[in-house]
């Protein structure tokens, strides 16, 4: 091929972008401390969710009082958003840990503390939903009906952010999260339910 041709060769030929590499526009793909904490911080919604309306459908299940129903949501939120928090920090150091000995550059650690509180803010914020729905005055036949039908809202947005933070299919995240918290209402207001009939 003569110079000419080359040159024409390569001024007719169409440069493809490789498709894995980053554009200079996109936003930086996010450290391994920041998306720990998003993580942590989805599932602790969704964990604050599940959580407090199975103890609240459990007791609805046993009881009409809403005083006991009530007692038994605020309870079980600042418990289960303690232990959140406490796991999650025990986790996440024992992964610092292992990243420490890799030689990990310091800015590319996780955070334990930081994960710890993303996961007890985020609890607070998933299981504070269950439990101000019990705080509005429905009759007592109500109440169930109205929470399962909120904590599906709920569970559908919590399913479709952790498939968004993940990159996973938004549908797969949804029904697995809206199964998971139903199956988990249905067999605390089951036991609830017999444990009221026993009563």
């Amino acid at each position: 091929m003569t110079p000419a041709q080359l040159r024409a060769y390569r001024g007719s030929v169409t440069i493809l972008m490789n498709p894995l590499a980053r554009r200079a526009d996109s936003p930086a793909p996010l450290s391994g401390a920041r998306l720990n904490s998003l993580r942590a911080g989805v599932l602790g919604a969704n964990d604050g969710i599940v959580s407090v309306a199975a103890i609240v459908v459990g007791v609805a299940g046993a009881s009409s009082s809403r005083n006991a129903v009530v007692a038994a949501g605020v309870a079980g939120l600042v418990a289960g958003a303690l232990s959140m928090a406490a796991g999650e920090y025990v986790s996440v150091s024992s992964q610092r840990d292992a990243e420490q000995a890799a030689d990990v550059p310091a800015d590319a650690q996780t955070n334990p503390w930081h994960a710890a509180g993303a996961s007890l803010t985020a609890f607070l914020v998933g299981g504070i939903m269950p439990l101000l729905v019990v705080l509005v005055p429905w009759p007592s036949a109500l109440t169930v009906p109205v929470v399962v039908m909120a904590v599906v809202l709920a569970l559908v947005a919590t399913g479709w952010l952790s498939a968004r933070v993940g990159g996973a299919s938004p549908r797969r995240a949804v029904v697995r999260n809206v199964l998971g918290g139903a199956l988990a209402m249905a067999v605390t207001f089951g036991v609830g339910t017999l444990m009221g009939l026993a009563a």
